[in-house]
């Protein structure tokens, strides 16, 4: 089998994003060594990125330490020194070999181990423009000024990505409109293309939309293509987050791929790839 980096149907590619760095459902998440295979090999792959103490960002999806590793407490109260001496937890809870991860070292790996032309690792964001202040900005932007062309930054909180990315010019932006008020209006409405309008309009530069997928869904069942929707703007649509791959996820798969949906976020790539090689 070859390496799980897309599927094609009828003329048009999907990627197949590795959702925090596992190319199969069994992988724990946020490993350096998942992360630099995806990059190498020319894969989409998403981290989540969380702020610590010292002004930096930690590879972890939770603000708390309690889950993903073996520390406790606020990543938000935790320092770099002390992150890096914590292990990452695997899906069963037991503690790994594997340590946690900073944007810093992150970054110093990718420099160290350039990714193949292709690769894109997104960088989803998890805090809002409260919680950033001018030095965790500059030290984001020293971080990623030699990578901006394999990177590419998302979250729901699109003044704090836009106040991100524009310090560190070349840094391709996405936008997630699945959380907030926006998703409450669409809820209560049903006005698909509204949502999608407003996720555009907030987002100008965004070149990718990130979608929830039963979002997709529903609106294709109400008759309302929301991924050509956002092709019309100009802009790309990724559809997360699929889980392993099964009897259950395969059908939605195949509607993503009937719209041309243009990235599926899952937590397994392999079996995706494995089950529409077949």
């Amino acid at each position: 089998m070859s390496d799980p980096l897309h599927i094609g149907r009828g003329g048009h590619r999907t990627w197949l994003k590795w959702h925090r760095g596992r190319r199969k459902a069994s992988d724990p998440v946020f490993t350096a060594k998942r992360i630099l295979e995806a990059m190498r090999l020319g894969a989409s792959v998403e981290v989540d990125l969380v702020i610590h103490a010292d002004h930096g960002c930690a590879v972890l999806h939770d603000k708390s330490l309690d889950r993903e590793t073996t520390g406790s407490g606020l990543v938000r109260d935790a320092s770099a020194e002390t992150l890096r001496r914590l292990h990452l937890r695997g899906n069963d809870g037991t503690p790994l070999p594997d340590r946690v991860l900073l944007l810093d070292d992150l970054c110093d790996l990718l420099a160290k181990n350039p990714p193949h032309p292709d690769a894109l690792l997104q960088l989803d964001f998890k805090e809002d423009l409260a919680a950033l202040d001018p030095l965790t900005v500059e030290n984001f932007a020293f971080a990623v000024s030699s990578l901006t062309n394999s990177l590419i930054l998302s979250g729901g909180a699109f003044d704090a990505i836009s106040l991100l990315a524009n310090s560190a010019p070349g840094l391709m932006i996405g936008y997630d409109p699945c959380y907030g008020a926006s998703l409450d209006r669409l809820k209560a409405t049903g006005d698909h293309m509204s949502f999608i309008k407003g996720a555009l309009d907030t987002a100008p530069a965004a070149g990718i939309i990130y979608l929830h997928h039963d979002i997709i869904l529903a609106a294709d069942q109400a008759g309302f293509d929301m991924i050509g929707a956002v092709h019309d703007g100009g802009r790309k649509v990724d559809a997360w987050t699929i889980g392993n791959a099964n009897p259950t996820t395969i059908p939605k798969v195949t509607r993503l791929l009937e719209l041309k949906v243009d990235q599926i976020t899952t937590d397994d790539p392999e079996g995706l790839a494995a089950a529409f090689d077949q």
